[in-house]
């Protein structure tokens, strides 16, 4: 008979690598989209609501051949950094990742992933990150917000955020992130929107009237703007009820409707108009006077757009002799601090609202020695009639167009600051103007706008090399 082995037969190896599918996790870093990371054997698994130091039951939800997505099916260890959320909703609600993680976690977090990306995508070494500028209280710092209105199953009309990952809206009364002056109106004008009987919007059918509820907010002032945004503007009623909103709320100076209706994820239309009271608020920043519409981008964290200020301002030590330029310079809200400290200013920006928004600011400020000039940065900087001693840069997070940089490595100023709101264009756009040994990066410093999420801003000094300090 031939030779038969004796040996017991060797199971089935079972791959779990399947949706659907059950496996155990160590957290052991967090991504800069919020998420915490981990592996099962060699594959990356990413997994919200989880922090560095969770060991979790995490359930597949979408699996790739080196990566998959799960969620939490059962933690099994809490990390140390694992603390108890702030708001009831957090867990379902899209509007923060990280009110799970306490806050000193969250700032390493942050630091680290300027330092990852400025390291890996820029090519730096040595640097100078430092320390994240942090916030006394991480909770009702926005002066802004806007919610999508929709109507529950059973008719009543309900404000919010989109549950994670989804279009299902969370019904919110009240915010802790938001400024909790706000929170009444939150909570009351989506019962007014009820018993006046508007139409609300349908996405899908494209049908119904109202869109978003935004709010906002000037934190020094106490000034409120009330703004419904809309498919078109055919709401009945709607003068009475705004007149009814400023005689109830005395810190609301304004309610107004934007128009929009375009098949879109875009909030705001172009059409604004008042209905009742002004279109604006005031605001004061580092000692000025800001006029803000409903629709005009302004940092919704003030006091943490007024530390990344002063360490700017400081950084630059300026001796009134200067020229200045900032480009995407919005509505002045940089350009007008510095103008006042140099000797002479130029703003740069694309939209012609902003632009006459920067204008009425300057002038509310009796700031004379600033120009602001409409048109694209990668056409106004090199029209420009002057070498400018300073550029500040704030670009969208796309960064900026590498046209910009190249006229700027042509230009030569003596000083660049770069601030930032997304940590891996700043360190390709950081790359391309010392590539050449032409700029050299002082310094990097953070700041902690928007606490409970993974966003971080930061502000990058260069330096033309050669030049002394």
């Amino acid at each position: 008979m031939p030779f038969e082995s004796e040996s017991t037969p060797t199971e089935p190896v079972i791959d779990l690598w399947r949706q659907g599918e059950l496996v155990e996790v160590d957290i052991t870093d967090i991504t800069e989209g919020g998420d915490g990371v981990g592996r099962f054997g060699e594959r990356v698994v990413f997994v919200p609501d989880t922090v560095t130091g969770d060991r979790a039951i995490v359930r597949l939800i979408r699996t790739k051949p080196t990566y998959a997505n799960g969620k939490v099916h059962e933690l099994l260890t809490r990390s140390p950094h694992r603390i108890r959320p702030s708001c009831i909703v957090a867990d379902k609600c899209g509007g923060c990742q990280w009110q799970h993680v306490d806050y000193d976690y969250q700032l390493e977090a942050k630091r680290n992933q300027i330092v990852q990306a400025l390291e890996r995508i820029g090519g730096f070494r040595d640097l100078n990150v430092n320390p994240v500028l942090n916030v006394a209280e991480p909770l009702a710092y926005r002066n802004k917000v806007t919610y999508p209105i929709t109507r529950s199953a059973t008719g009543q009309v309900q404000a919010g955020y989109y549950q994670k990952g989804s279009h299902q809206l969370i019904n919110l009364n009240q915010c802790p992130i938001q400024d909790q002056r706000l929170n009444p109106l939150l909570a009351e004008v989506k019962l007014d929107i009820q018993k006046r009987g508007w139409g609300i919007y349908d996405e899908k059918l494209h049908r119904g009237k109202v869109r978003h509820l935004s709010l906002r907010i000037g934190r020094r002032t106490g000034e409120m703007l009330l703004t419904l945004v809309c498919k078109d503007a055919n709401l009945v009623g709607l003068n009475d009820q705004a007149q009814d909103w400023l005689d109830r709320y005395p810190d609301l100076v304004g309610v107004s409707l934007n128009v929009n209706g375009a098949k879109t994820n875009g909030i705001f239309g172009k059409e604004t108009r008042c209905i009742a009271g002004q279109p604006h608020l005031h605001e004061r920043f580092l000692g000025l006077t800001f006029q803000i519409l409903p629709d005009t981008f302004f940092q919704v964290h003030t006091e943490q757009a007024e530390a990344l200020m002063q360490v700017i301002l400081d950084e630059l030590d300026l001796q009134g002799t200067e020229t200045f330029v900032d480009a995407y310079s919005g509505i002045g809200t940089l350009t007008l601090p510095i103008a006042q400290k140099v000797k002479t200013a130029i703003g740069l920006e694309v939209q012609p609202e902003a632009v006459e928004q920067a204008k009425i600011n300057a002038e509310l400020n009796h700031i004379e020695n600033v120009i602001f000039l409409t048109g694209t940065v990668e056409t106004g900087l090199p029209a420009l009639e002057m070498k400018p001693d300073i550029v500040l840069l704030d670009p969208p997070r796309k960064g900026c167009d590498g046209s910009v940089i190249e006229t700027l490595r042509h230009m030569k100023p003596e000083r660049i600051v770069y601030v930032s709101c997304n940590p891996a264009t700043l360190a390709r756009d950081l790359k391309l103007f010392c590539a050449e040994g032409e700029y050299e990066l002082q310094r990097v410093q953070p700041a902690d706008f928007f606490p409970q999420t993974a966003h971080v801003e930061c502000a990058a000094f260069l330096r033309r090399a050669g030049d002394t300090v």
